[in-house]
Order: C-alpha cells, then structure tokens, then sequence
C-alpha cells in the first residue's frame, strides 16, 4: 500500500478519534464517565504522531510546497481539518496518479 493511501486513511482516523474524544472530554467533565478519554486519549495521541510523520513522507510525492505542508501539519490540531486534507488535497492527487498508472 502506497503512503499516499495510507495517510489518507490515518488522515480519517487521526480526525475522528480527535472528535470522539472531545464528546468524551464533555462527558468526562459533566457525568464524570472518564472511560472515553482513557480509551482515544493513547489512540489519538499514536495517529496524531502518525498524521505529522506521514505529513513529511506524503510531502514529496504530492509535491506540496512549505505553505502546504505547515498548513496540513496546524491542520493535525484542529478537529474537521484532517477529513478536509483527505477530501481535498489527497483525494484528486492520489485519482490522477492511478489515472497514470492504468493508462
């Protein structure tokens, strides 16, 4: 499996995991059930550091430039940012490429 598709599938995960565990943090502070954040806070924090190493391999191939790749890496820290680096800046890279390499 390419880089490409696998950061685009960590891209999914690191995202939601991200929101699961802020529903988690809401509910750790007003029901005190902590179960969530004890679960997706490792999880999280392990396809966080997937998301940015993968951020630096994925960089070369899709030709980001320094703007691109500082704004994907602010984009790891911020909730729905990740689904728009995959629905964005992976999806129509990673069709061309198999475009190409079907023709």
């Amino acid at each position: 499996m390419d880089t490409v598709r696998i950061f685009r599938y960590v891209s999914i995960a690191e995202a939601t995991s991200f929101l699961i565990l802020l529903v988690g943090s809401v509910l750790r502070r007003t029901s005190d059930f902590d179960l969530i954040v004890q679960v997706m806070g490792p999880v999280h924090g392990a396809l966080w550091v997937a998301f940015v190493a993968l951020v630096f391999l994925v960089r070369g191939p899709l030709a980001w430039d320094n703007r691109r790749t500082v704004l994907a890496l602010i984009a790891s820290v911020l909730p729905f940012a990740p689904y728009f680096v995959e629905r964005y800046w992976l999806r129509e890279p990673v069709a061309a490429a198999h475009d190409k390499a079907s023709a």
